[in-house]
Formats: structure tokens, sequence, C-alpha cells
């Protein structure tokens, strides 16, 4: 990892310029070490959730921001922060083993991260290593095979695994040098057209009359668009009924937005939610093959000039690992993140267990609120591309932590704020932004999937 260490209002003004935009001041209190990561993961959390909440204060009527480090770093950890019903989120899934089974498993030669949390997964897994789906037995056979071997016959079993490399073997790697030339919130005009005036401009919150279609799953996108839910736009949700994420995501992710069902290999289907696009300001997708059925971002710019496609991707859909899907801890284990964390070690993720998920949501939100700004001023269609594993070397890119591994880390800092909805009590953090003169919004109920219609 570098030694420099840029300031945190640094690192917020190197995240606004990748946008294109003018913002207001931002304001931080505090700053790393917080945990006992060697990453700066508390300043990166920081300026994140600034640059975000700076984009929506120069759109609304707010002068500036404020955002507590220690509350940012919380904001990493807020699934398992969050209790439904008084329960903790893991313990409600329909099959606590799904996500418990999700781990480093030593092979002859190191370490892979494998993840079975969905039955194509685990299927993936447990036929490659011929092992039932136990934790004991997934560490016994991998132990027969190379780190990388085991990662590659995962993912041509149509799984995903990712072999735990250090930074240096990354950076030389077709992928690492594809990921590293991109920037970390990837905006980019693709398409012209007029401009579009916002509905309710210099109103609050800001993005009242915003439609956005998420048709995204499990933590980095839902976030980006329960995060523009709060703020006033329009989100409808569209998950394949056979494809559902595990039972608590919804309720952690899906406040605010209406969620309706939508298989795309089905003709009609697929012609229901085009139309629902056409008449979207903002379309936010994580699925790859999506060219196939027309919902590209190219295509969907001719469709509906002014368009706002948002691309969430472990490791780019264009570059080599296109194919290849993937999660926030896949990308720490491949770009030597896990390796950095355990400091010699066996490799681990961060102490706040996730990191990309909720990094990734406020940087990609952050690009969605700078686009519909530079549309609303100089028109076009847009596309902004977040990578989870460019999020992992962004971060390494902030220089070393001073954190020893004893630090002591763990009480909350962030406020929690109580949700009564469909799901019943919803105890989560608030959104941990400041705005002056402005309230910043609480969350909103969520809806289980499926209830609401393909509409608007």
């Amino acid at each position: 990892m570098p030694t420099t260490s840029p300031r945190v209002s640094d690192i917020v003004d190197g995240l606004t310029a990748l946008t294109g935009t003018d913002v207001g001041p931002t304001r931080i209190s505090g700053a790393d070490p917080i945990t006992p990561s060697p990453h700066r993961i508390g300043d990166a959390s920081a300026a994140a959730i600034a640059a975000f909440g700076a984009q929506i204060s120069a759109l609304g009527d707010s002068s500036g921001v404020s955002v507590s480090v220690s509350d940012a770093v919380d904001q990493l950890r807020a699934a398992y922060l969050t209790t439904i019903n008084g329960q903790s989120t893991g313990s409600v899934a329909e099959d606590p083993t799904a996500l418990r089974n999700n781990d480093f498993y030593r092979t002859a030669d190191g370490w892979t991260f494998l993840i079975t949390t969905f039955p194509h997964q685990r299927d993936a897994v447990c036929s490659v290593l011929n092992c039932p789906p136990t934790k004991e037995r997934i560490a016994q056979a991998a132990l027969a095979w190379d780190c990388v071997a085991l990662e590659e016959a995962v993912v041509a079993a149509g799984g995903v695994a990712a072999a735990a490399r250090t930074a240096e073997q990354w950076a030389a790697s077709p992928v690492g040098i594809d990921v590293a030339r991109r920037p970390v919130i990837d905006l980019e005009r693709i398409d012209d057209s007029d401009p579009e005036s916002l509905t309710a401009p210099r109103e609050w919150p800001p993005l009242n009359g915003v439609r956005v279609v998420d048709m995204t799953h499990v933590i980095a996108g839902p976030v980006s668009t329960e995060l523009l839910a709060a703020f006033g736009a329009d989100v409808v949700h569209v998950t394949r009924p056979d494809l559902v994420d595990p039972h608590p995501m919804p309720a952690l992710t899906g406040g605010g937005k209406r969620n309706a069902y939508c298989d795309i290999r089905d003709p009609d289907q697929l012609a229901e939610l085009t139309d629902l696009i056409a008449d979207a300001d903002v379309f936010v997708n994580a699925y790859r093959g999506l060219q196939r059925h027309g919902l590209d971002a190219e295509h969907l710019a001719q469709r509906r000039p002014g368009i706002i496609v948002v691309e969430y991707h472990c490791w780019g859909s264009d570059g080599p690992w296109g194919d290849r899907g993937g999660f926030d801890q896949l990308a720490c284990s491949a770009t030597g993140f896990s390796l950095e964390e355990g400091r010699g070690g066996p490799p681990t993720l961060p102490p706040t267990h996730l990191l990309n998920d909720y990094l990734a949501a406020y940087l990609g939100a952050t690009g969605i609120v700078a686009a519909l700004r530079r549309r609303q001023s100089e028109g076009g269609s847009w596309r902004v591309r977040v990578r989870l594993a460019r999020v992992c070397t962004w971060v390494q890119s902030l220089g070393a932590s001073s954190a020893a591994p004893d630090t002591d880390w763990g009480t909350r800092s962030i406020d929690l704020t109580t949700v009564d909805g469909p799901f019943g009590r919803i105890d989560e953090p608030v959104i941990p932004i400041i705005f002056d003169g402005m309230p910043t919004p609480r969350p909103l109920p969520a809806r289980p999937l499926g209830t609401s219609p393909l509409a608007w």
C-alpha cells in the first residue's frame, strides 16, 4: 500500500472531480485509525458518503454537509447493526448455512474464497469439490486444490470464487490492469439529448419526481437506490421470481421502493420492463448479459434519450472477467486487500466484514446525482459504472492506516432509527449526513418482493 495519505477533504475533492461537477463545502470530523484495519476504511467511507451528500446538497437547498468518520465506519457494517423485530438479520435467513459457509478456504498453495449463498453457487462449489455443503467437508476437499485452479473450476461450473492474491499479483494480471485504468466513479456521456429540468428544483428532498428502475440485488445496488428513494425518488425494484435474494435483504435495502416481479426471459414481461424504463430517468442494474435483451446502455439511450444507466459489476462487464459474477468478499480476496488485512497471516475480511457493498452504493449514488445534474445543465444520456474490485484498489491507494491489530473497536457510534412497515419493526442506522439548514431524511419502510405491479 502507498505510504502517502491524502486528507479526507482531498479524497472528497478527487471523487467530485470524477463527476465533472461543482459542490459546496464538506466537513469531516474524526479520522482513521478507528478500527484495527491496516486500510483507511473509515476515511474512505466518510469521503464516499460526503461526496454523495455534497451532490444532493448542490441539487437541493442546502449549502454544505458534515460527516463523521466514526459514523461512516458503522455504515460499512449497517447490515450487522440492523435488527428485524428485535432479531439480527442473520438469524432470520431462510438457510443460515448459506452465508455461514462463505469463507476463505485453505488450498494446497494458498487460499480461495468460496461463496454458496444461492443454490446454484452452492451446487457449483460442491460439484467441483465432490462434497456435501458443510463447512468441514468443503474445507477438507479444498486442500487438494491449488487456489487459482479451484477458482477457475468453480467459475467454469457456474459459481463464483476468488483466489487470495497479493496486491502485486493482482496489479500484474490482465483483469487487474484493466480495472486499474478505470476511475472508481466511471461517469461518461454516451449519447446526445436535450437538457431536462428536474420536476421539483431547489425543493427538499430534491429528487422528487425522479423515476428509477432498480434491477439489482443483495446490497450495493439496492442500497444506492434506497438512498435515492430516501431523497424523494420514485423507485421500482425488479426481481426475477425464481432468483430472489435471501429474506433479510429486501428488509435491509428496500426502504421506500415498490417491488415487482419480472422475468426478462419471457418476451411479454421484457416488453413491460422496457416500457417501464422508457418512462424512467435512471436504470440501475447489476446483472450480466442484459445486452442480449436490449437492456444495455446504448440500446436504452436510443429508446429513451436522456436515460442514466448505472452498472454495478465486481470486475467490469467489458473487461477480461466480464463474464464472471462476483461479490464484495471476492473483490477483497482477488485484489490483495484481504492478505493485507491478514498482516502476514491468513487472509481476512475487514473488521466491518463488508466493504465494497456500502462504499460502492454511495459512490454509485454520487455518480447518479451528478449525472442528473449534468443532464439538467447540458443534456445527454449518461452511464455510471462502479466496479467492486476498483473500489478495493481505490481504498488501497489512500495509504495505510496506523491502526494496531489490537485497536479497541466495536462500540457503535451511529444512531439507530426505528422504521415500522410490512416487515414489522426495523431498527437501522440513520443516513450519516448532516445538511446545513435542511433535515436529513429518515429511512423509509420496505415492502416485500413481488408485492407491486410492474408499473409507475
